[in-house]
């Protein structure tokens, strides 16, 4: 089933910059697609349209039947709760603790005076402490954000996202700051939570042999156009190069 239609996306930013130039695809249910491409290509650009953290200048996104292109305010809110967010700089609250954190999921459901002042039901809170057992943080949850690794803030922002109950889950570049072993990590939990839970996913990269093992689809984008859209054993050498343009010798020696 159709989860997310993508029809003609362009972004023009006032400086005059075009970062996207006509994007079409389509997200089923439970797919883990993998954008990958050169940096600048418009890969975060593209990812933050669908939530209308970016406002697209053309083109349509339609997300269950919705399009959040021109969705009001009450309706944008209503498909955000649906979307859930993992953010390359984490974008956890750092003085507050790993559990409030991961109740900051729940706001979109809650009334503006009952998320003022953090007043979580018990229901909520349970929901918050399972998601941390299940990407291995119970024995933190009372710490505070900022005394975590790397990795364990994303696995906090994992479960952030998780908390909303998405039906489809945007990640840019959730590995882009963590070392090997930790991206390792943070790849598995995101994978196969997306999977058991057949949340659908669109995620990120700049690591093609990362986007290889985990993707079902991988979707190549080069100066704001979608090169290639296809199964990651379709991802031929040739292929990579035209969404690198021959930059992919520099993107191996960065990983």
């Amino acid at each position: 089933m159709t989860l997310l239609q993508v029809k003609g996306l362009e972004k023009k930013y006032p400086d005059g910059t075009v970062a996207l130039k006509g994007i079409d695809f389509e997200v089923n249910e439970g797919e883990f697609i993998v954008i990958i491409g050169p940096s600048g290509a418009g890969k975060s650009t593209l990812l933050r349209s669908v939530n209308r953290l970016v406002d697209a200048t053309n083109g349509a996104v339609i997300f269950k039947d919705r399009d959040v292109v021109k969705a009001g305010t009450r309706v944008l809110r209503k498909i955000r709760r649906e979307i859930g967010m993992i953010f390359q700089g984490f974008n956890l609250i750092e003085r507050a603790s790993v559990l409030n954190n991961v109740l900051h999921g729940r706001l979109g459901y809650m009334s503006d005076f009952k998320g003022m002042f953090y007043l979580f039901n018990q229901s909520q809170k349970k929901t918050a402490y399972e998601l941390l057992h299940r990407v291995g943080l119970g024995e933190q949850i009372y710490k505070r954000a900022d005394e975590l690794s790397g990795g364990q803030q994303q696995r906090v922002g994992i479960a952030r996202a998780l908390a909303q109950k998405p039906a489809l889950m945007l990640a840019d570049e959730p590995i882009a700051s963590l070392d090997p072993v930790s991206s390792n990590v943070i790849m598995d939990y995101l994978y196969n939570i997306c999977r058991e839970e057949g949340i659908a996913c669109l995620c990120n990269l700049h690591q093609v042999d990362v986007a290889k093992k985990y993707a079902t689809r991988i979707i190549g984008i080069h100066a704001g156009e979608k090169v290639f859209d296809g199964k990651p054993e379709e991802l031929t050498e040739d292929i990579i190069n035209q969404i690198y343009h021959n930059k992919k010798k520099e993107l191996v020696a960065n990983e």
